[in-house]
């Protein structure tokens, strides 16, 4: 039983680096646009990671991800990093991307696509919030200006990131369940432990 529990940890632990890894990767593909908010694949990648590996697991992928750059690893887009990220105009964006991977896998548990979209729009919602109050409050801008700079230019492909989150996050988190790599604590390989 003890040997078992090892097994899961470390695989728990794989997972996690894994999806932090990949998250340090899509944040590489930007687009700066002239608001200041640039446009990443981040927010594809964050709610992957919630529904595949479960709320808590992805969770804490996202703040693997998060303690790397606040040490000064280049991690975040445009391999950038530091505590002056988190803390600058864009820095909410960033500090709520757990909330996004956990809303992305408390939503999927049982892998219902009606209760994963909602997550993820909850998510996305989150995201949008915590970014554009932290940026309006460091900017000095109106809310008609901030909208303008953190949200309205992101709603298409905000829209194409949550189906596609959504279509992938499922159908990976089914493979691997399938594959037998993905379990619950229990061993249970019917819905990945949120």
């Amino acid at each position: 039983m003890k040997n078992n529990m090892n097994h899961n940890m470390v695989q728990d632990l794989c997972y996690i680096a894994l999806f932090a890894t990949l998250i340090i990767v899509c944040s590489q593909f930007e687009i700066p646009l002239p608001g200041g908010v640039p446009m990443t694949l981040q927010t594809l990648i964050i709610p992957i990671a919630g529904i595949v590996l479960g709320a808590r697991r992805g969770t804490i992928a996202t703040i693997v991800y998060l303690l790397l750059g606040a040490v000064g690893l280049p991690v975040f887009a445009g391999f950038s990093g530091g505590i002056s990220k988190l803390a600058g105009m864009t820095g909410g964006f960033l500090l709520s991307f757990p909330i996004m991977a956990w809303c992305a896998g408390m939503f999927s548990k049982k892998n219902n696509y009606i209760m994963t979209a909602i997550g993820l729009v909850v998510g996305a919602a989150a995201n949008y919030a915590v970014g554009s109050i932290m940026f309006m409050a460091l900017t000095k801008m109106d809310l008609a200006g901030t909208l303008a700079a953190c949200v309205i230019p992101f709603i298409p492909t905000a829209i194409i990131k949550i189906v596609l989150a959504e279509i992938l996050g499922l159908l990976l988190k089914k493979t691997l369940i399938k594959a037998g790599l993905l379990e619950t604590s229990s061993g249970n390989t019917l819905y990945a432990e949120n």
